[in-house]
């Protein structure tokens, strides 16, 4: 990719636009609870069985809110993607995440001292995650090796993050796994592309998508709480998506299984061993 040189290279995103993004997004989740908006319920019939669904506003506003960050993204990004727009809505995919995540917390807790904290820590995170994703635009940044970890480690958070609100709040099983589905999909996706260097592999996420659906089925009727239940989920999550990385990096050798199953058992013994 094509910088420009001397003073005029940025590796920070223009302060005002990241800060009328970031305030877009809070001010609609602060104003959500706000508005009373009666909640829809509809069905879908299917032979033998029969889904129904409730639809609400704030709902609707976690996913206005995850297009919006996403869009949001693309324009905050533009100065640095000058020459093939063609990969800009690879950073779309966390900031998106992140947006969306945020909501469910904010969705489930009555506003008071934790969904203030919430909040504020969300918007942080926000905050963190379109930096990180204005910097890894230049492959050949220097702060593209720092940026794009701490991406990948806030894509395990949110995945885990997910995983533990989805079980708090009791949603059934055929919203569980299409939120799961999609949510590692993504993580798996921008992960391999981190930590390869500009590699996309949706085959893997479509593989880890399938797996971790069905650990997902597996745990859901388990007597686990909400922690027990994301930490269970995150530990296949990074197994299989460290041993992708490793696969496409070329490092095939005896001891490719040692940390990713390191890991593994270490979120399954601190799932184990974490009293909440």
């Amino acid at each position: 990719m094509n910088m420009k040189d001397g003073p005029q290279t940025r590796n920070l995103p223009d302060a005002n636009q990241l800060s009328i993004l970031v305030a877009g997004i809070l001010l609609a989740y602060a104003i959500t609870p706000y508005i009373k908006i009666p909640e829809q319920g509809f069905r879908i019939p299917l032979p033998g069985i029969m889904f129904d669904f409730n639809l609400n506003f704030p709902t609707l506003v976690s996913f206005f809110v995850a297009a919006l960050a996403a869009l949001g993204s693309d324009w905050l990004m533009k100065p640095r993607i000058d020459i093939d727009r063609s990969q800009a809505y690879q950073h779309w995919i966390l900031p998106a995440l992140t947006a969306w995540v945020i909501g469910f917390p904010l969705t489930f807790l009555d506003v008071g001292i934790y969904w203030w904290a919430v909040f504020f820590l969300g918007g942080l995170l926000l905050v963190v995650v379109l930096v990180a994703e204005y910097i890894v635009v230049d492959l050949s940044d220097r702060l593209f090796a720092p940026a794009s970890a701490a991406l990948v480690a806030v894509s395990y958070a949110l995945f885990l993050f997910l995983s533990i609100t989805i079980r708090a709040t009791g949603l059934r099983l055929y919203v569980v796994i299409p939120a799961l589905f999609i949510a590692v999909s993504l993580v798996t996706l921008r992960s391999i592309y981190l930590r390869t260097g500009g590699r996309w592999e949706i085959s893997w996420a479509i593989l880890c998508g399938i797996i971790i659906s069905q650990f997902a089925i597996g745990f859901h009727y388990l007597p686990i709480n909400a922690v027990h239940y994301g930490l269970f989920l995150l530990g296949p999550a990074y197994f299989i998506i460290s041993l992708a990385c490793q696969i496409k990096q070329n490092h095939i050798h005896r001891g490719i299984w040692i940390e990713p199953s390191l890991m593994l058992i270490i979120f399954w013994v601190f799932a184990f061993v974490i009293k909440v």
